[in-house]
């Protein structure tokens, strides 16, 4: 198989010459350099490193799977042995998407150090199995005000700040941190957006550069594309991808291995006119069919080989991943044909991206106890109108899940929901606000006290009854407090109550979980609410804070504090989620 390297041995020649001049390490015996001394995007120079970067773009249009595709090759590179560490870079120009809508960009996932980012971060942790951090994460927005706080500082001694190479030499910098600090073996980094989108030409300039300054075996580009299907001539049309393709060579950069994405198979001359319109090796024409399940995908790919394509083509060696997980989990999934109906109770609804790591989450642990999640979808507010078909949804369903959430907008249908578990005994899972919604909806019910609520429902009013608080503000937060970056966010260690549910479902008593609120239990309601039934299962001891609570006597009445589905993983369901599932199955009985 042959892949382009323009010109690099004339630039091969070109950084020796230049590393003769660079003040770099030598041997001290022999006198040489010890490595070639390529130009950093900083000035100076440095050794070649020895991580391997593969980025990844998209055409044609979005929500193609890009996140998906990168997920599973990292999964695979994982499974054989690589250390993989993945990155995303969102071209908007929001500082990261703690702020933003749901509706506009799914959910926001949080990692351990408390950063807020891209959804695909979840799918990447989930595949990988791999913890990550706030070096994952690059927008737009970020790397414009860190050039500009540079610039106010006057680290650019008075020169005229531009995107090339200021802000296309930040880019750089931080694809290059998170190979130096992680010491990865390859580092897979997911361009966000369409190759042809204006926002998102500085990080194309910025990877059309680090190929040359990484070295050609050291950087991989993979372009995920759409065939789509015209219904009228029944065939799938590659014009384009190449259409794609022509765009990104026209900036320099020519895709290594190219993913064909269609809902129909792909015929094999469609791969031949792909591979010679796109002027790539036809073995590095990748077809991607719809599959199944987002678990099928690494299978799928890698019946075409392309652990192997990419372990050649960057000199990894014998790159042969051991897939024996990913086979027994599509089992698993085969398997899994039986019905459990779970109902998500929530603002957002019928938008799966706004509760992507919670569905994920429900997903695995159905597919562990070989039953097919059958998600019923219940907008809160159509609740709180009292609306017939809302209401014989909620009483259809074997499980009812209240996920996180902010303000007041249906969370009285929210709290409804929690009173028909607890009246008629329906395993329930409570997420942050779902645990809050849980206590006010017990409190209210155990102290008889309705107007019992959280400070939150009550902001922007003249008049608030702090005795009415079970849930308040955590201590430095406040309504005046700026919104972006500033909720309790990370993993905080919990300690778990003995001979609760939730110490049998987890198995021990100290667990660590990601958090993204910046409200808390009222702690001056817990003794009355203690005599009552309401059970603390779970508190951070430093703060005093209750992170899991639990009703005495049912089944299955458990709230979290903290976000649970950021924590599971394919191959390892999360155990709240295990408990709850197995409680619906046995009420579906």
């Amino acid at each position: 198989m042959h892949w382009h390297k323009p010109q690099w041995k004339k630039y091969e020649k070109k950084l020796d010459s230049l590393s003769k001049l660079a003040s770099g390490p030598q041997n001290s015996r022999t006198g040489k350099a010890l490595g070639r001394m390529p130009p950093t995007s900083s000035g100076g120079f440095s050794k070649i490193m020895t991580t391997k970067f593969i980025f990844v773009t998209g055409g044609v249009c979005s929500s193609l799977g890009k996140g998906i595709a990168t997920a599973s090759i990292g999964a695979l590179l994982k499974a054989s042995g690589l250390k993989v560490v993945p990155m995303k870079m969102d071209p908007y120009l929001n500082v990261d998407p703690g702020t933003m809508s749901p509706f506009q960009h799914g959910e926001v996932f949080v990692t351990d150090d408390g950063s807020e980012t891209d959804l695909d971060l979840g799918h990447y942790e989930r595949f990988i199995d791999v913890p990550l951090s706030g070096l994952s994460t690059v927008t737009t927005g970020r790397i414009y005000s860190e050039v500009l706080a540079r610039e106010r500082r006057g680290d650019f001694l008075g020169g005229t700040i531009q995107i090339i190479p200021h802000i296309t030499n930040a880019i750089k910098d931080k694809v290059k941190e998170v190979g130096k600090k992680t010491k990865a073996d390859v580092v897979l980094v997911e361009i966000g957006g369409t190759v042809g989108d204006i926002e998102g030409l500085p990080y194309l300039e910025a990877i059309r550069q680090l190929r040359w300054e990484l070295g050609f075996d050291n950087t991989l580009f993979i372009h995920l594309t759409l065939l789509p299907y015209l219904r009228g001539s029944k065939e799938l049309k590659t014009k384009p991808t190449q259409a794609s393709v022509r765009e990104l060579r026209s900036i320099g950069i020519h895709p290594d291995i190219i993913i064909a994405r269609a809902d129909y198979a792909i015929k094999k001359e469609l791969i031949k006119k792909i591979a010679l319109f796109c002027d790539t090796p036809q073995e590095a024409v990748i077809p991607a069919v719809t599959a199944n399940s987002i678990y099928e995908v690494p299978l799928l790919l890698e019946e075409h080989n392309i652990a192997e394509l990419i372990g050649k083509r960057l000199k990894l060696g014998s790159v042969k991943p051991k897939l024996k997980d990913w086979q027994n989990l599509n089992e698993k999934i085969k398997k899994s044909k039986k019905a459990l109906r779970i109902a998500l109770v929530g603002k957002y609804t019928g938008l799966d991206d706004a509760y992507l790591s919670v569905i994920e989450s429900l997903q695995i642990a159905a597919f562990h106890n070989e039953r097919k999640l059958e998600l019923v979808w219940i907008n809160s507010e159509k609740l709180e109108e009292m609306d017939v078909d809302a209401l014989k949804q909620l009483e259809s369903v074997d499980g009812i899940v209240v996920p996180g959430g902010f303000g007041i907008r249906g969370t009285e249908g929210k709290i409804m929901a929690a009173r028909y578990a607890r009246e008629n005994n329906v395993p329930y899972l409570g997420l942050c606000l779902g645990m809050q919604i849980m206590t006010i909806e017990f409190a209210r019910y155990a102290l008889n006290d309705n107007s019992i609520t959280s400070e939150e429902f009550e902001e922007g009013k003249k008049r608030k009854d702090p005795e009415k608080h079970i849930i308040h503000y955590m201590p430095n937060q406040s309504e005046k407090r700026a919104k972006g970056g500033t909720l309790r966010l990370g993993s905080y260690p919990c300690k778990i109550k003995k001979g609760t549910v939730t110490h049998k479902i987890y198995g021990k008593e100290l667990i660590h979980e990601r958090h993204r609120h910046r409200f808390e239990v009222n702690n001056t309601f817990r003794k009355k609410l203690e005599a009552k039934g309401w059970i603390p299962a779970g508190v951070y001891q430093k703060e005093n804070l209750v992170e899991i609570a639990e009703i005495a006597g049912h089944p299955y009445m458990v709230g979290s504090q903290f976000h649970p589905e950021f924590l599971s993983r394919p191959h390892k369901p999360h155990p709240l989620f295990m408990g709850l599932v197995k409680e619906a199955i046995k009420r579906s009985q």
